[in-house]
């Protein structure tokens, strides 16, 4: 029976870890598809995909949400902790993206929401032990974020100001993650369903995005190709993908869900020199291949 539930729980963790991993290239995408509007703000970017892919959600979630609604009164500050986080998060990410370049802008926002995770879960969590695996993983996945984002560094001094100003955005945008996740998985772990919590988290997230469109949106439906943009991104990464992710932290611890993530960056820079045309150094992608072998470490169960 032990070993019947052990290979029940191993399923579980490999289902949620790929679809974890399907969001990631969803969301890999949207840097590249973000890189081909034409005079828009990277500010009415990620309010408008963030905005109406978290009304998506809701939308999708409303009836768990309602039948739900008196757990997630429960949860109402954490709920507005996170939602206050899912807000700021696309705004540094796009931004960050603008100013780094689309390779170590995803690498920088996403690399660091494990180590951020880790902190939150040691300051506000209930002692949870972190293993060596997870560790060994870790160092590995940021040795390799560390030499790719190091293969794209600038070589002029005012684009240095801007690349330094980037990667610090990149790491606001990881501490909004990482806030983000946790919320969302202490959530599910108390008993409210991941549709709920996620479209929750959402809906009051582009509560607070959408009206800063009134200031950032002029050129956002400028033209055919800046409409598409926007809305390919609202439907497939954001509400698409932070469902799929959602799923996932059913199954995945969430300081292993967010070392996961780290395969968004590798999609992110491998579209950014395919289709963009970034170019990338032998350092970069070896780098690469280190966050792969990471992705390994964290892709079998009892990582935690």
């Amino acid at each position: 029976m032990a070993e019947i539930t052990s290979k029940a729980d191993t399923n579980q963790y490999q289902t949620g870890a790929a679809a974890i991993l399907l969001a990631c290239i969803l969301w890999g995408t949207t840097g590249t598809a973000a890189s081909f509007t034409q005079a828009v703000s990277p500010l009415a970017t990620g309010a408008f995909t963030m905005g109406v892919g978290g009304l998506l959600q809701a939308l999708i979630a409303s009836k768990i949400i309602a039948y739900q609604r008196r757990q997630l009164w429960q949860f109402r500050s954490a709920l507005l902790c996170s939602a206050l986080a899912l807000a700021v998060y696309p705004l540094a990410f796009y931004t960050s993206m603008q100013l780094a370049g689309v390779a170590v802008g995803t690498v920088v926002s996403i690399a660091s929401a494990p180590f951020f995770t880790v902190l939150i879960e040691r300051l506000f969590g209930k002692g949870l032990a972190i293993s060596r695996r997870w560790w060994q993983s870790f160092a590995t996945g940021a040795l390799g974020i560390a030499l790719l984002a190091g293969a794209k560094a600038p070589m002029h001094a005012q684009s240095g100001r801007d690349y330094l100003f980037g990667i610090a955005l990149g790491l606001v945008a990881g501490l909004a993650y990482a806030i983000y996740s946790w919320v969302a998985k202490a959530m599910i772990v108390q008993g409210v369903k991941s549709q709920a919590a996620v479209g929750a988290i959402f809906a009051l997230g582009a509560l607070l995005l959408l009206p800063s469109l009134a200031l950032t949106g002029e050129n956002l439906f400028a033209n055919p190709l800046n409409s598409s943009i926007a809305l390919y991104m609202a439907v497939f990464p954001m509400c698409a993908g932070y469902l799929l992710f959602g799923y996932g932290l059913r199954h995945v611890e969430v300081h292993n869900a967010n070392l996961l993530t780290l395969f968004e960056p590798v999609v992110a820079s491998l579209l950014a020199v395919w289709i963009v045309g970034e170019t990338i150094s032998l350092l970069g992608w070896l780098g690469i291949a280190l966050i792969g072998g990471c992705l390994v470490m964290q892709s079998q169960p009892k990582g935690g």
